[in-house]
């Protein structure tokens, strides 16, 4: 049985730290879905998202 090579694997780059990521077995069927290379990047982009929008329960002082 011939190995797929990991460089023959498709690829995405994250979109919060701008880094390439390959596809995992794990996401094998969640791929087209797989956006952050990371579970930390997914929490950054979400933080960040809650930071700029003011009208979702802020809690900054006025």
């Amino acid at each position: 049985m011939r190995r797929i090579q990991k460089r023959d694997l498709p690829s995405k780059t994250c979109p919060v730290c701008a880094r390439p990521f390959s596809w995992r077995k794990k996401w094998q069927r969640d791929w087209p879905n797989v956006i952050y290379c990371s579970a930390g990047c997914a929490s950054e982009n979400a933080s960040n998202h809650r930071a700029l929008d003011p009208g979702q329960g802020s809690t900054r002082p006025s």
